[in-house]
């Protein structure tokens, strides 16, 4: 019995024993951890002994990301024509994906024959000057006759066509350099009056005065209710008329209620500016070309005729 006990008993026997068991138990996780970081922050840094941390080396590795989005355009630069597709989205699907105001319906053949066979300059001069209630460009002046043509070529041919997509003409050399300010100021005519020793300068003030009556003497015109109807008939009716593409019919005092209450001024810079709404869009001045008092002619016309 007293050696089985023995066989069970402490591996400690003496004082030195623990003290040394006890050292142990600090000093050895001590050491496995220092030996842990040691092994995780061995590995190597990057860009270390090299280019990879410059400047130019971070932005090339940023510019992916940071211009993620954005396109970044000179203004210097010419004019980015856009794709037919994406001129006919804009501006010409208003009117032919529905057929509105007489608009050959996109995809209809029997209703484009006639105007393909007519020719790609007849139809692509048809588009960009307007022809009955098809106004100028669509309405929209901004648009480059070369955007048009796209447009034009991209219906024609979703319809039967097989249009050539119209060639961009090289931009014209630039014109000759200004000769100097000097050669630039215009020539003093006969009668004007030379300033001398013997005969100083006119005062600003007293120009200002000789000036000003000649000034006062001009007058703005005003445009008369007849030029108003003109305009409406040339350039309203399309879509006033008939009341389609959101506009509203004129006669229709129901719907030009609210947008009398709105005022004058804020129908002319709709009518002038153009205007996004909720039932279709107006084009800046109803595609015309018509001067700001003769559209706003054009606007009292409507008014007065939906009281």
């Amino acid at each position: 019995m007293s050696d089985a006990h023995n066989d069970h008993g402490s591996l400690i026997k003496t004082p030195k024993q623990l003290i040394a068991a006890v050292a142990a138990g600090f000093i050895i996780p001590i050491v496995c951890i220092v030996l842990l970081v040691m092994y995780v922050g061995n590995d190597s840094i990057s860009g270390a002994g090299s280019e990879g941390m410059s400047p130019e080396s971070v932005a090339a590795r940023l510019r992916p990301v940071a211009e993620e989005g954005f396109t970044f355009r000179d203004a210097n630069a010419p004019k980015q024509l856009q794709a037919g597709d994406a001129v006919y989205k804009a501006v010409c699907a208003a009117c032919h994906d529905s057929g509105a105001a007489g608009a050959p319906k996109t995809g209809d053949t029997a209703g484009w024959t006639a105007r393909i066979a007519q020719g790609y300059e007849k139809l692509v001069a048809n588009a960009v000057n307007g022809i009955r209630a098809m106004p100028a460009k669509g309405g929209n002046p901004d648009l480059d006759d070369v955007e048009v043509a796209r447009a034009v070529v991209y219906m024609a041919n979703q319809s039967g066509g097989k249009f050539k997509e119209p060639e961009v003409k090289p931009a014209a050399a630039a014109a000759a350099p200004a000769a100097p300010a000097a050669a630039e100021a215009p020539p003093q005519s006969a009668g004007a009056p030379v300033a001398s020793a013997s005969q100083p300068m006119a005062s600003p003030t007293q120009t200002a005065q000789n000036v000003a009556p000649a000034a006062n003497t001009a007058q703005p015109t005003k445009v008369s209710a007849e030029v108003g109807k003109k305009i409406y008939d040339t350039a309203c009716v399309a879509c006033h008329g008939a009341g389609i593409a959101g506009a509203p019919k004129t006669g229709d005092k129901a719907a030009w209620a609210p947008r009398i209450q709105q005022g004058n001024e804020t129908l002319y810079t709709h009518a002038i500016k153009g205007f996004q709404g909720k039932a279709g869009v107006m084009p800046p001045k109803g595609g015309s070309s018509a001067s700001d008092d003769e559209i706003k002619a054009a606007v009292d016309f409507m008014v007065s005729a939906s009281k």
